[in-house]
């Protein structure tokens, strides 16, 4: 782990705030136009790219070259590049590609800073609505125009009466399906299709439990981030970090994690 002086958790958390804002400027000066380019990165399906996910990205790293010229970057639109200094950071310009060409304000920029051990901050921007969650270095806050309020994952519910998110019902494999299903049977209400704002909604105390399976280090690292700051819980379906992405699971406190973990395993997750 990379050891931070109080100063370089400030500078290191004030560039991802200036990243994020220079991000804003793009994908809002594309969210809801008419005729917007999109291709599809998926032969076999529809994995759409825009070019507001290009811009944003390469906009991202302008701004994290200029300021922090010594840390790797790793996108999902661009090639990888190695840094010096031991950080990383991990990049999803548009979180919600499908959610942002179809004009809903579930999509998100995702910044995330990882060191060897795994992210240390992360910052979920939802420029439409004016919300940025932030956690991580010291970090666990919800950013709405001039204001701040604290993040905390709700600690008072349990499993039969939780929220529980996921982006796709037809999440992953035939058996992951199966099992996310034997989850979802057993909590009170189960929604589909907020990509990251969903993990958001989770730090912020909404949502009690997030299940997703495919996804991308890029997809999970700054949701990971955000969420520990406040207070919750993030691994894969085996109970390992979840770093890398693969299945996911975000609980909101230890005794959802762990319950949600057992039914998963139970039913072949």
């Amino acid at each position: 782990m990379v050891r931070l002086s109080d100063n370089q958790k400030t500078e290191l958390i004030s560039a991802a705030h200036a990243a994020a804002d220079a991000s804003r400027a793009v994908t809002m000066a594309h969210f809801r136009t008419s005729g917007l380019q999109t291709a599809n990165k998926d032969a076999a399906g529809f994995d759409p790219v825009t070019i507001a996910d290009r811009e944003a990205e390469a906009t991202i790293r302008r701004v994290l070259d200029e300021l922090r010229p010594q840390d790797g970057v790793q996108g999902e639109e661009f090639s990888e590049q190695p840094g010096s200094s031991g950080l990383t950071w991990v990049l999803d310009p548009i979180d919600g590609t499908r959610g942002f060409i179809s004009g809903t304000p579930t999509w998100g920029t995702l910044i995330a800073l990882r060191d060897r051990s795994g992210p240390i901050f992360g910052l979920i921007d939802q420029p439409f609505t004016n919300e940025r969650f932030v956690g991580g270095l010291g970090a666990a806050e919800l950013v709405q125009g001039g204001g701040r309020r604290p993040l905390r994952t709700g600690g008072g519910r349990h499993l039969g009466s939780s929220i529980l998110f996921s982006t796709f019902p037809e999440i992953g494999t035939p058996t992951e399906q199966a099992a996310f299903q034997a989850l979802s049977a057993k909590v009170r209400l189960t929604r589909y299709g907020m990509d990251c704002y969903a993990y958001a909604l989770l730090a912020l105390g909404m949502v009690d439990l997030v299940v997703e399976a495919g996804l991308h280090a890029y997809d999970i690292q700054a949701p990971i981030a955000v969420i520990q700051a406040a207070g919750g819980v993030v691994t894969n379906w085996a109970g390992d970090p979840a770093h890398d992405g693969g299945r996911v699971v975000a609980a909101a406190n230890r005794r959802l994690h762990e319950q949600a973990l057992e039914l998963l395993s139970t039913h072949g997750g």
